[in-house]
């Protein structure tokens, strides 16, 4: 099985928590013996002359009362922080080994699937003689690209630790405007704001989704000389995404053109995500753009403050 980075010391972490938990243990009941035996022996050695033996057997449960109650407290709180560590760490390797098993499932699955279908386009490819078939299978290709582009992203996101995986869930779309500002020979602008705590992990994959769709759609229909992705956070908890291109743009609504199964798609995911989703021209720009709206108390708070 892959292992992410670091991922050998896992056990010994692991070990030194057991031990410090079996030292914790082992002080908590020695505590009382230890203050005990060291009153009587402080009591018999040094005491004897100016304290009586009834004084001394009053005072011995307080005083290992009191010895206990300012130490052992503090000596569970560690054991407890130990215990959740431990809690944790096995949470993550078993989303670890969960994500490394999809991970393999993919790849044995889908992706070869893919490569599989890819080889025999080429083949029919190769013993089609009429224009139209060719054009046909040129675009099954192209489709299959992709999505083989999309499984491997797939399964590279997966091997990272989950913490790693969230917390680089961006830069694959970084990248992609990268990759598409190359192939047009375009500028691209990259601004992104939103905090990634703000956002669910289902919000981050559909957004992913989304996102990557609209920048597919700017590679094969724009012709754009600039390229621009920009995430705002919104007040109140929601955001706002938009791809922006200075490229041909499009007549009409966007969602009735023949072929435009992306932005329906993205329309689709937004619907179900509870998200608005705009796709027009603003002035010489086509903007595709989704919204989630901040919660109305936080609005409604901003729009006093703004009046006054």
């Amino acid at each position: 099985m892959n292992r992410p980075e670091g991922g050998g010391s896992r056990p010994d972490a692991k070990e030194g928590a057991v031990m410090r938990d079996k030292r914790i243990k082992w002080l908590i009941i020695g505590i009382p013996t230890l203050t005990i035996g060291l009153w009587e022996y402080v009591r018999h050695a040094f005491l004897l002359p100016y304290l009586s033996m009834e004084l001394g057997n009053l005072l011995a449960p307080f005083i290992v009362l009191a010895v206990t109650l300012a130490l052992v407290p503090g000596l569970f709180r560690r054991m407890e922080q130990s215990q959740s560590e431990l809690q944790r760490e096995k949470a993550t390797k078993a989303a670890l080994e969960e994500r490394e098993q999809l991970a393999r499932q993919l790849h044995d699955g889908i992706a070869q699937s893919l490569f599989l279908l890819a080889v025999k386009l080429d083949q029919l490819d190769r013993a089609a003689c009429e224009p139209p078939v060719r054009e046909l299978t040129g675009q099954i290709r192209e489709t299959v690209r992709v999505m083989h582009e999309d499984v491997r992203q797939a399964i590279a996101n997966l091997r990272l630790p989950p913490s790693a995986a969230d917390a680089a869930w961006v830069l694959p779309l970084r990248e992609l405007l990268g990759e598409t500002a190359g192939v047009l020979d375009a500028e691209a602008d990259f601004r992104w704001t939103i905090p990634d705590e703000s956002l669910s992990g289902k919000e981050k994959v559909e957004l992913h989704a989304c996102l990557r769709e609209a920048l597919l759609n700017v590679r094969k229909h724009a012709r754009a000389q600039n390229v621009t992705v920009v995430g705002e956070p919104v007040e109140g908890g929601g955001f706002r995404c938009r791809v922006e291109d200075d490229g041909i743009g499009f007549g009409g609504d966007p969602f009735a053109a023949p072929g435009r199964f992306g932005l329906r798609m993205v329309r689709d995911r937004a619907g179900k995500m509870g998200w608005t989703l705009a796709a027009e021209r603003r002035g010489d720009r086509t903007v595709i753009e989704l919204t989630k709206k901040g919660r109305r108390g936080d609005e409604s708070a901003v729009s006093r403050a703004a009046r006054r």
